[in-house]
C-alpha cells in the first residue's frame, strides 16, 4: 500500500449534471452506468449520487482492502441508515460492539452441524411446495418470482423461527415488497420527505411496517410463552436469541432487539434466495443443455423418493455449480456501500473520511480481466480446479466478504441446491416466448418483471 504522503493523486471524477451529479444516470440505468465506468479502466472513480460523494473501486484487490484488510476504517453507510428505518438495528444495519455482540449470539444457529439438522425441514417444505405446483393448470405459466418468495418464506420461518406462516404468506410477502421498494426510492432520492408527513407513500410504508411488526411480535410472544412452559425446545434461532443472556450483565435481548433481528432475517433470509432462484430458472430456460445435465444428475442421485435423504444432496456437485454460476451473473447483493470513518489510501488515491466506498459484485463478477466470456452462463467455471479456483478470492463475492460476510451464506446455498434439484427432477422448464427480462437493481438485483416459466 502506498504511504499517506504519496497518496495525493486526485480520483477521476465521473462528470455528471450540475447540482445533481450522477444521480440521474444511476436512477435511469445504474448497471449500464457501472459497466461504462468499468470499461474506462480506472482503478477508482469519484461519483456524486443523491447529494453524497462516493468512491467506486473496481479490482478484487481493492475490494479486499475495503471489506477485509482495513475493515475497521469502514462503518455502515447512509444506505444502511435508510434500511434501518424498517429493519431496525439488526445484524445487517448495526455496527461496532453492538453488531459484534449480536453476531456472536446468532452465529451458533448457522453452524454447519446446526444447518445439517435443518436440511430435512427444507426437503419436506420443498416437497409440499412441489405437490402444490403439480395441482396447478400446467398450460398456464407459473410466476416463479412469487412462487419462490412463498416457499423461501415458509422455509425461513419453519427452520429459523419454528413457525408456520402458510395463512399469512400473501400479506407478509406484499408488505416486505412494499418496504423494499420504498426504501430503494428513498435511497436514491436527494430529497427525503419525513416519514411522519401524511403522504400516500408514507401511509403505505407505515401500514406495511405495522403488518410485519404485528406478525413478528406475536411470534416472539408466543415463543416466549412456549419456552417458559417447557413446551418448546428452543433449539432454533429465535429460541436461542430468546434464551441467551449477556455474559457480563445477565440481561436478555429486549423485544425490540428480537424484532429487529427477526425482521432482518425474514427480509434477507427469504427474499435474496427467492430472487436468485427465479434468475436461475430464467437462465436454465435459455440453456437447455445445462438443464439436461442438471436433471440427469438430480435423477441419478435423488432417485424417485419424495423426501430424498439429506446426505444425497452433498453429491450434487453440478447442481451447486449451477447455483454458483447463477449467483455470479445475478448477485442479489449487487453493490455494497461502506462509510469511511477516516481517510483511507489506496495506491495513489485517497478516500476522504465521511464519504462512501463502493464495492460492486456485479462488476467484479463480469470483469473480463478475471472471467473469460463473462456474460455467458457456464457452470463449468466452478468445477474443482476450474476457472474460479484460479482467480483472486474477491473476484467472486455473492455474499460479501471480510468480517461482514453474510451469516446465512451456507443456509442459502443449501436451500437453493435442494429447491433446484427437486424442482428439475420433477418438472421440465420452458421459457415463455417474447418475455423480455432485464435486471432491475433495487436493494437486491431483481428482474424487471416477474419471471414466468412453463413447468411441465
Amino acid at each position: 500500500m502506498e504511504t499517506i504522503a504519496s497518496a495525493a493523486k486526485q480520483v477521476p471524477l465521473y462528470a455528471g449534471l450540475p447540482f445533481i451529479g450522477n444521480t440521474l444516470a444511476f436512477f435511469r440505468n445504474p448497471l449500464k452506468t457501472l459497466l461504462i465506468l468499468q470499461r474506462q479502466q480506472h482503478r477508482m472513480v469519484h461519483l456524486r449520487i443523491g447529494g453524497r460523494h462516493q468512491y467506486l473501486v473496481f479490482s478484487p484487490e481493492d475490494s479486499k482492502h475495503i471489506l477485509q484488510e482495513n475493515h475497521r476504517n469502514y462503518g455502515r453507510s447512509l444506505a444502511f441508515q435508510v434500511l434501518k428505518i424498517f429493519l431496525g438495528n439488526g445484524l445487517l444495519t448495526s455496527d461496532g460492539d453492538f453488531w459484534r455482540r449480536q453476531r456472536r449470539l446468532a452465529q451458533p444457529a448457522f453452524h454447519r452441524q446446526k444447518l445439517a439438522a435443518l436440511t430435512q425441514t427444507m426437503i419436506a417444505e420443498t416437497a409440499d411446495w412441489l405437490d402444490e405446483l403439480k395441482q396447478r393448470n400446467r398450460q398456464q405459466p407459473v410466476n416463479v418470482s412469487q412462487a419462490f418468495m412463498d416457499v423461501t418464506m415458509r422455509i425461513v420461518c419453519k427452520t429459523l423461527f419454528g413457525s408456520e406462516v402458510a395463512t399469512q404468506l400473501d400479506g407478509l410477502s406484499s408488505a416486505l415488497d412494499t418496504l423494499n421498494y420504498m426504501a430503494n426510492d428513498r435511497l436514491l432520492s436527494p430529497i427525503r420527505v419525513p416519514l411522519n408527513w401524511p403522504t400516500p407513500g408514507n401511509r403505505r410504508f407505515r401500514q406495511a411496517g405495522a403488518l410485519v411488526d404485528t406478525f413478528v411480535y406475536d411470534l416472539i410472544n408466543q415463543r416466549r410463552k412456549n419456552l417458559d412452559t417447557g413446551v418448546d425446545s428452543g433449539d432454533d434461532l429465535l429460541g436461542m436469541l430468546l434464551s441467551t443472556e449477556d455474559e457480563e450483565t445477565g440481561e436478555r435481548m429486549s423485544d425490540q432487539q428480537l424484532r429487529d433481528e427477526c425482521v432482518t432475517l425474514f427480509s434477507a433470509g427469504h427474499e435474496t434466495t427467492a430472487v436468485s432462484m427465479a434468475w436461475t430458472l430464467h437462465l436454465l430456460s435459455q440453456n437447455p443443455d445445462v438443464l439436461t445435465r442438471l436433471r440427469s444428475e438430480s435423477k441419478a442421485i435423488l432417485g424417485d423418493a419424495r423426501l430424498p435423504s439429506p446426505e444425497a444432496f452433498r453429491a450434487l456437485t453440478y447442481t451447486m455449480q449451477v447455483v454458483q454460476e447463477s449467483l455470479r451473473l445475478y448477485p442479489p447483493a449487487w453493490i455494497m456501500s461502506r462509510l469511511a470513518l477516516g481517510d483511507d489510501h489506496i495506491g495513489p488515491y485517497t478516500i476522504p473520511a465521511g464519504s462512501a466506498a463502493l464495492v460492486c459484485p456485479y462488476l467484479l463478477h463480469r470483469d473480463p480481466a478475471s472471467w473469460s466470456d463473462p456474460d455467458r452462463f457456464n457452470p463449468d467455471r466452478f468445477e474443482p480446479g476450474g476457472e474460479k479456483d484460479q482467480l483472486h478470492a474477491y473476484a467472486y463475492l455473492p455474499f460479501g466478504g471480510g468480517p461482514r460476510l453474510c451469516i446465512g451464506n451456507q443456509f442459502a446455498l443449501m436451500e437453493m441446491q435442494i429447491l433446484l434439484a427437486m424442482l428439475v427432477r420433477d418438472f421440465d422448464i420452458q421459457a415463455v416466448p417474447d418475455q423480455h427480462i432485464i435486471p432491475r437493481p433495487l436493494i437486491t438485483l431483481r428482474p424487471s418483471r416477474p419471471i414466468q416459466i412453463i413447468l411441465r
